[in-house]
């Protein structure tokens, strides 16, 4: 990200967080949380944790990109304690949350919110899904993913790859029937922020939608939409869908 931008969007980013810590955690609570933070964003600087970081090159060796997190910048990484921090998604964990999908991936948009460096993309391309969107907010790692789209070497059933610099929160989303895809990519206002959008955006256009949520710090937030159903639960992940009636629940062939 060039410093000019820098400063302003950590600014912006800062002040949304201390809000919402405050607000959870009093005056005190979020100084030392704050301190904690930067304390843990200081020891990840330091370069056997930098080599540690390097532990996730195999998708990238075999493919030949760069989406692991050892060589994201210290600004990005800066901007990361009050967003959320970049890690990529293991490969066997992406497959089995797809496998626990029921559905004809054709038919389905493949959206990833927080899309990084395009890991969960290139990923997702071995599916045949209609298209794949990334959104991702940070300049830097987006720039890096359209150069991983262009790179990628693994087979492709989804031709149509792409990732789009936006905030995810402002995102509008296409009118397509959807696999919506989170590795806890943000806060909890952001999340009900992209909740409501996505709300809106089905009963403007009602259709199949699956959310995927991958570490699902949280959860509960998706458990108290009532436009959202849970239909599958593994040990590190959760499957919402779309409160269907009769005939998108038959369209989506889940089993509830």
């Amino acid at each position: 990200m060039p410093a000019a931008g820098f400063i302003p969007q950590l600014t912006k980013d800062f002040v949304r967080w201390w809000r919402e810590q405050a607000r959870k955690l009093g005056p005190f609570g979020v100084v030392r949380l704050l301190f904690r933070e930067l304390w843990e964003f200081l020891r990840d600087s330091m370069p056997e944790q930098r080599r540690r970081r390097f532990g996730d090159m195999e998708f990238d060796w075999e493919h030949h990109v760069n989406t692991t997190s050892g060589t994201v910048g210290w600004r990005e990484r800066l901007l990361g304690v009050f967003l959320s921090g970049y890690q990529p998604t293991e490969p066997a964990a992406f497959r089995q949350m797809m496998a626990s999908l029921p559905i004809d991936f054709a038919g389905f948009t493949f959206i990833d919110l927080g899309s990084g460096k395009g890991r969960t993309l290139l990923m997702a391309s071995e599916y045949s899904f209609r298209r794949i969107v990334g959104v991702e907010i940070l300049p830097e790692l987006h720039r890096i993913a359209e150069q991983n789209i262009h790179d990628y070497s693994g087979a492709r059933r989804c031709a149509d790859v792409r990732s789009v610099c936006a905030d995810a929160c402002q995102f509008t989303f296409p009118e397509d029937p959807l696999v919506l895809y989170l590795f806890n990519p943000l806060s909890a206002s952001g999340l009900a922020s992209v909740l409501r959008n996505l709300e809106e955006s089905l009963r403007q256009v009602p259709r199949p939608a699956l959310l995927l949520y991958y570490n699902p710090v949280l959860e509960q937030h998706l458990r108290d939409c009532a436009f959202l159903e849970l239909v599958q639960r593994g040990e590190h992940f959760a499957v919402f869908a779309h409160r269907p009636s009769a005939s998108l629940n038959e369209r989506m062939a889940v089993s509830i």
